[in-house]
């Protein structure tokens, strides 16, 4: 499977998985739906689910099948099930109030926890998931670190957190040059033991080119000796056998720079007793914020509290309900949405 759960075939050898193996995986892509979120989260659980509305739907059941669905019920301890959707859901922010909510009313941030937490509810013996600390505050984080290390299956993640990789894992696939390298340890581990594998081939490679260049010079200087001769094809057969080695390849440089700004006032932007909000309800109050030259703000809050609102405030993309928003003349606003693609200009040039 890809990103956006694009069908993906193998061009070569197989993918073998026991066929007794239940594997879940983390779409990217939450779709609009009217189901409730708590609903949405149980369908995750799939034996459950569908246990669980037979239940709720005897109409076409023989009694017979009722007490089968009972006992399998029982066995999957079906009844707690909706506590364990709940303590999910809390750990990853939600609180009860949006429980019955539709999954269409949420943002896509929120629709990817929802996602995320309908993964987690599966009764996986293999789950893959794909960056699943993005849209996730700290707290999250740290609950999913938790959940993780206590999962009794197999866990295969990407993600670029350091962090939550060295909290989460003890296995390493490292993607390199079209090869795959396994590593034991957490990510710390594994840097400290590439650097020390990287040392070992560079040193291999240019033991092996020291060899080779001797072996090229016995070769061209004694080949026409009759004397020689005997040995010089010798070492002309120890060079084919020898194992091609690859110098090792340092990872590509990269670096950046901000372009000082031809012209700078102070203030920047100023906010003064701003309400700031939509549709006339305000979500944040009385704001006051001035941003000069040397600024350099961290915005803190947990998810819903107003920090991409005030962002949008800032760059003038949402007017101020109440109060004042000033900007120099001389300003050049550089700004990265949250949700990029949906400001990029989609049509193709021509």
């Amino acid at each position: 499977m890809g990103r956006g759960d694009t069908e993906v075939t193998l061009d070569r050898g197989e993918v073998s998985i026991p066929d007794s193996w239940h594997v879940a995986h983390m779409a990217q892509e939450v779709g609009a739906t009217t189901q409730s979120a708590i609903d949405y989260v149980l369908s995750g659980d799939e034996q459950w689910y569908e246990i669980n509305a037979s239940l709720n739907d005897l109409s076409s059941v023989s009694d017979e099948q009722i007490g089968v669905l009972h006992q399998q019920f029982d066995e999957i301890d079906g009844y707690r099930t909706p506590t364990k959707a709940a303590q999910i859901m809390a750990g990853l922010g939600f609180n009860t109030s949006q429980h019955e909510l539709p999954v269409e009313g949420f943002s896509g941030g929120w629709r990817m926890r929802l996602n995320l937490a309908k993964t987690l509810m599966s009764r996986a013996d293999l789950m893959l998931l794909d960056e699943p600390t993005n849209h996730l505050d700290l707290d999250a984080i740290l609950w999913l670190e938790t959940w993780i290390n206590a999962y009794t299956g197999l866990v295969i993640v990407i993600s670029h957190d350091q962090a939550f990789l060295d909290a989460t894992v003890g296995h390493i696939l490292h993607v390199e040059q079209q090869k795959i390298t396994l590593y034991t340890g957490n990510y710390q581990q594994f840097i400290r033991t590439r650097h020390e594998r990287m040392a070992q081939q560079q040193q291999a490679f240019e033991k092996q080119e020291a060899t080779k260049a001797h072996l090229d010079d016995f070769i061209r200087r004694f080949r026409a000796k009759a004397s020689k001769a005997k040995q010089a094809q010798s070492r002309i057969k120890q060079l084919e056998r020898m194992a091609e080695l690859s110098p090792m390849m340092a990872d590509n440089p990269f670096s950046f720079r901000f372009y000082e700004p031809a012209n700078m006032s102070s203030p920047l932007i100023e906010l003064t007793k701003a309400d700031i909000g939509y549709s006339d309800t305000p979500l944040l109050y009385n704001a006051n914020v001035q941003v000069t030259p040397d600024t350099r703000l961290g915005l803190l809050g947990m998810n819903g509290a107003g920090k991409s609102t005030l962002i949008k405030a800032l760059v003038g993309e949402l007017g101020v309900l109440t109060g004042t928003y000033r900007v120099s003349d001389t300003l050049k606003l550089g700004y990265f949405n949250q949700h990029q693609m949906d400001i990029l200009d989609a049509k193709p040039r021509r």
